[in-house]
């Protein structure tokens, strides 16, 4: 069984920062990509940064320049350091990860359960 573990949302104030972290635990053959997609009330979720196992990155363009995303495979972990936040980063955050259970699982997609950020004063 896997697990996705996701740490360090809560509340902050404008222009600070935070650091969220996603573990994968349980049975793992081999992980793909990763990446954490945001959700806000009444919109749809949206990908906010992705990371591939050459630590190849991509990100939304409103985040460019303001969050960075890394990983340490030998850990299994992601971070993404969040910096500069705004009031419209406010929203549920998910860990995505793209990988395979067993050696003879297929590649599949697996989600935390979510870490509310909120930008506030």
């Amino acid at each position: 069984q896997v697990h996705l573990v996701e740490s360090g949302g809560g509340l902050v104030q404008p222009g600070g920062s935070l650091k969220l972290s996603c573990r994968v635990s349980g049975s793992i053959s081999s992980i793909d990509a990763m990446a954490w997609y945001r959700q806000a009330p009444g919109k749809e979720r949206e990908l906010v940064a992705s990371i591939t196992t050459g630590d190849s990155t991509n990100y939304l363009d409103s985040v460019k320049g303001r969050f960075t995303l890394a990983r340490d495979n030998a850990k299994n972990t992601m971070w993404l350091q969040m910096n500069m936040v705004k009031s419209e980063d406010t929203a549920v955050y998910y860990c995505n990860v793209r990988m395979q259970e067993y050696i003879w699982s297929p590649m599949m997609n697996y989600w935390g359960q979510g870490t509310q950020v909120t930008v506030s004063s």
